[in-house]
C-alpha cells in the first residue's frame, strides 16, 4: 500500500483483526479490498474487526470497501465491526450507509 500498511492478526478468541495504518487513499484501494475479501471469504472467522485507530484519512473508495465488507460479511455469516474510528471517519462511514451498530469505540482514533 502506498500511504498505508496493514497488519492482520488473529485474537485468541478467533476474531480476525485487520489494522490499517496511515492514510487510506485510492492507491491503497485494491490491496485493502483484497485483504478484506480474503479475510471474509477464505479465512471466514466468526468476527472480523477492522481497527481504524491508526487511520488518519479515509477516501471514498475505501469507505465503499468497508461498506461492502459489512454486506459481504452478512452473506458469509461473518460479523464485521469497525473499531476505533475517529469522529470524522465514523461520520463518513455512517453517511455511506454503514449501520451505527457496526462502529465501536468512536472517537478513540485520530481526529
Amino acid at each position: 500500500m502506498a500511504g498505508a500498511t496493514v497488519a492482520v492478526d488473529t485474537n485468541s478468541d478467533g476474531t480476525l483483526v485487520i489494522r490499517p495504518h496511515g492514510s487510506l487513499d485510492v492507491d491503497d484501494a485494491v490491496d485493502l479490498r483484497r485483504t478484506v475479501v480474503r479475510a471474509i471469504r477464505h479465512d471466514r472467522p466468526l468476527r472480523l474487526v477492522i481497527d481504524l485507530r491508526e487511520v488518519h484519512r479515509l477516501d471514498p473508495i475505501n469507505v465503499g470497501t468497508f461498506a461492502a465488507a459489512c454486506n459481504l460479511g452478512d452473506d458469509q455469516c461473518v460479523a464485521v465491526f469497525l473499531d476505533h474510528p475517529s469522529t470524522t471517519i465514523a461520520n463518513q462511514l455512517v453517511t455511506a450507509g454503514i449501520p451505527a451498530h457496526r462502529l465501536r469505540h468512536i472517537g478513540t482514533g485520530h481526529d
